[in-house]
């Protein structure tokens, strides 16, 4: 991994236990701070679709929850997996809700945030459904906007070219 790998960063997962990201670095991560009750929710449905599209070729989609946008992630760590598995069917591994801005924002959006998408933004996340496209040694290679919808073009174009 490089020296600036955002998959050693340590992290819980939504029930609680250690996420161990580095178990992901044999094949790309697309992590993105999601919420339930966002007009955007339903990327839940491609961000599942690319999941069992890519699996067997090493993609791991990375659901990380966040309340930071208009309290669109209010619930409990129970009531956001009933959610995300009984509404879109989601296997994708999810984590702890976290901050990604502000004072208190999670250290792997404190890595994550310096990369710059291909407007040139870079900095505080925008919305919920901003994704990002980690390669297998830990550096971001790809950031996409909230709107952007996870089966586009662009990000399967990046998915495709980080894959084995």
């Amino acid at each position: 991994m490089t020296a600036n790998s955002v998959l050693d960063v340590e992290i819980n997962s939504l029930n609680g236990t250690p996420a161990d990201l580095p178990r992901y670095s044999g094949g790309p991560v697309l992590i993105v701070n999601v919420a339930s009750k966002c007009g955007l929710t339903p990327q839940y449905a491609g961000l599942e679709r690319l999941q069992q599209r890519y699996a067997d070729r090493g993609l791991t989609v990375l659901g990380v929850p966040c309340n930071q946008f208009a309290g669109q992630e209010p619930g409990s760590a129970e009531e956001i997996a009933e959610f995300c598995s009984a509404t879109y069917g989601v296997s994708f591994p999810l984590t702890e809700k976290v901050d990604v801005n502000g004072d208190a924002r999670h250290p792997l959006y404190q890595r994550l945030t310096g990369f710059a998408d291909a407007e040139g933004h870079s900095g505080d996340i925008r919305w919920n459904f901003e994704k990002f496209l980690v390669a297998r040694d830990g550096g971001v290679v790809a950031r996409f906007a909230p709107q952007t919808d996870p089966e586009s073009p662009e990000v399967t174009a990046a998915v495709e070219a980080q894959l084995g």
